[in-house]
């Protein structure tokens, strides 16, 4: 079974993750990057980032390499702003909903606070689906540790260990 693990990072966190993810299953790993980069730093990464998941924008991204046709399994990793997945991976979704019908997706989300189970729910909302096949939460900042051993888990989920 051929997968990709496709995710948006901001701070580092999710990228971080997304990479051990995909290092455990053997999989592609894809980036998804807005054209126009949110604001990082203070208050207006909270202010345009929180406008922006929480009125479902989908940015226009820059072009990526992902043919859907080649994977069964996709796992989505993204940040959790105001309760709602990031807009990066709004659009991703939007872009190939009905390419990954009938794939089996999976998810993971890192968070600061709380949210990621609403998050879960909107992104399954977006792609059109029942439930994901493994959902993960990595809470910012935790101990590498803890992290780990919850990637190691998620991995043995997805029957990767």
């Amino acid at each position: 079974m051929r997968t990709a693990v496709v995710y948006y990072s901001m701070s580092g966190n999710t990228a971080s993750a997304a990479k051990k993810v995909a290092e455990g299953a053997g999989a592609d790993l894809i980036e998804i990057k807005p054209e126009k980069a949110f604001p990082d730093k203070g208050f207006k990464k909270f202010l345009w980032g929180g406008k922006s998941a929480v009125m479902a924008e989908t940015p226009k991204l820059i072009p990526y390499s992902f043919n859907p046709e080649q994977y069964d399994r996709i796992v989505i990793g993204f940040p959790v702003w105001a309760s709602n997945v990031a807009p990066p991976i709004r659009t991703f979704a939007a872009e190939n909903k009905e390419a990954l019908r009938g794939k089996e997706i999976a998810a993971f989300a890192c968070q600061g606070g709380s949210g990621a189970e609403k998050a879960f729910k909107k992104l399954l909302d977006c792609l059109g689906g029942d439930a994901f096949a493994a959902t993960m939460i990595l809470n910012d900042p935790g101990s590498q540790t803890e992290k780990d051993q919850a990637i190691a888990s998620y991995l043995q989920k997805m029957h990767f260990t």
